[in-house]
């Protein structure tokens, strides 16, 4: 199996496009998900679509969750929280930039890379 990689954004459109880049750098052979928006299709996050982004892209090996704003965060956190806890383990959020985050965290799940190791290299991104 190989890491799945969820992207959460405030943007539909930005979810979208930033899943198109995973898919275009790696295929189809990483789980991928992804949500954006609030669940009347304005800006915002919905813990309904991060919990469904989160089962299209299970896999046992774990799941890196990548988000654009702090209410992404927050969302994916409660998601994680009504998850049983033995799936609750196998997710991470990653401190990362959404788009490139996304990207470095697919292809290090691509190569092989453990849960930890995509995180990492996801967070390597970010400004320290």
């Amino acid at each position: 199996m190989t890491v799945g990689i969820v992207i959460v954004s405030h943007s539909p459109d930005v979810a979208r496009g930033a899943a198109d880049m995973v898919r275009q750098m790696v295929g189809d052979n990483v789980p991928l998900g992804f949500c954006g928006g609030n669940p009347d299709g304005g800006l915002g996050t919905s813990v309904e679509k991060i919990l469904g982004a989160i089962d299209a892209a299970w896999s046992e090996d774990g799941v890196a969750i990548l988000v654009d704003l702090g209410g992404a965060e927050t969302n994916s956190e409660m998601a994680i929280e009504m998850l049983a806890p033995d799936r609750q383990a196998k997710i991470v959020i990653c401190n990362a930039p959404v788009v490139e985050g996304a990207v470095m965290a697919a292809t290090e799940a691509w190569g092989g890379g453990t849960l930890a190791e995509v995180k990492r290299t996801a967070e390597e991104l970010s400004p320290q």
